[in-house]
């Protein structure tokens, strides 16, 4: 089998299967990554440990801070303490909910950081109506205030002054003066 028909189906079985842990197994929300394939992960009760990622997963599947992962236990392991056995994500999510296999710790996490990007969103919002309160409200199509600035170029603002040109003209009449 070709390395990317390898791909395509375990890209298929993490995409597109609904997964329930087994007893042995238990679900984890990956908090950051250690590198060599190695995250750290947190359980619904706050304990903290390292999660291998299987090969079939490396080079195909990524996996980022926050997303949840359903984990087997590994039992010889001293910080390596289990692999991730699939992917978790939102529509996963909510077929656990449903069948009310979620748990309990991480459904209170996720209400609480809910409400905080709500209550950011409130703050993000009023301010925007007071600047265009102050800018008088212009709906202009000259304003480009609402275009992506890419803040990974430097922003450089070209302007001539009256004395940059009278000294690259007095500049070009010595040159003409000294050549003659």
């Amino acid at each position: 089998m070709s390395q990317a028909t390898k791909r395509k189906h375990v890209v298929k079985e993490v995409l597109g299967e609904y997964v329930t842990p087994t007893e042995n197994q238990q679900i984890v929300k990956v908090t950051s990554s250690r590198g060599n394939n190695l995250h750290e992960a947190v359980t619904a009760q706050g304990e903290t440990f390292l999660v291998s990622m299987p090969t079939k997963f490396r080079k195909n599947i990524w996996i980022k801070r926050g997303n949840y992962v359903i984990v087997d236990p590994i039992e010889e392991g001293e910080k390596v303490k289990a692999e991730i056995s699939s992917i978790l994500y939102k529509d996963n999510i909510q077929h656990l909910q449903t069948l009310q296999l979620w748990p309990e710790g991480f459904t209170k996490q996720q209400s609480s950081q809910e409400e905080e990007t709500d209550r950011e969103r409130g703050k993000g919002e009023a301010e925007d109506e007071k600047v265009e309160e102050e800018r008088g409200s212009s709906d202009s199509e000259d304003d480009d205030s609402d275009l992506f600035v890419n803040t990974n170029r430097p922003n450089y603002h070209y302007s001539e002054s009256e004395e940059e040109e009278s000294e690259e003209e007095g500049d070009e009449e010595e040159r003409t003066e000294t050549s003659s």
